[in-house]
């Protein structure tokens, strides 16, 4: 047997009144929907419009002149520190090629081979170690 489609009259009120309700809980809310009209409409361009919110334009821009200042003050960090990792680069650089060049010239061939033609040479015998004995370490 088939099921019955009928549909009385209290039921058709009661799914139109539903449905009236889900229609009002989709809506914005009232300021919400003003907003957008206001925007959609282009009566946020208005005089009245502008004086009545002016303190909030001006914070906007502020914040827009903010998150400028500080978009240009990261990228020449980031400059300053990329110069300084190279300065120290170099730097690093001349000092190990400085100390290499040093210890080269202070070799103990280097040295006899340099200092011989001023009449110096190096000695053959041990050097000798004259220790002197203090009263006060004694006791």
């Amino acid at each position: 047997m088939k099921e019955n489609n009928y549909i009385s009259e209290d039921q058709k009120k009661k799914k139109k009144t539903k449905k009236k309700k889900g229609r009002r809980l989709f809506k914005s809310g009232g300021k919400q929907s003003k907003t957008m009209v206001q925007i959609m409409n282009g009566e946020f361009l208005t005089k009245t419009f502008f004086l009545n919110n002016l303190t909030y334009i001006f914070f906007v821009i502020f914040l827009l002149i903010l998150i400028v200042t500080k978009g240009y003050y990261v990228n020449q960090l980031a400059d300053d520190i990329s110069d300084t990792e190279t300065e120290v680069g170099n730097i690093t650089a001349d000092y190990v090629e400085t100390k290499a060049a040093l210890e080269e010239l202070t070799r103990r061939t280097e040295l006899i081979e340099r200092l011989s033609p001023l009449g110096l040479r190096e000695t053959v015998n041990p050097t000798k170690v004259i220790r002197v004995k203090d009263k006060n370490q004694e006791e």
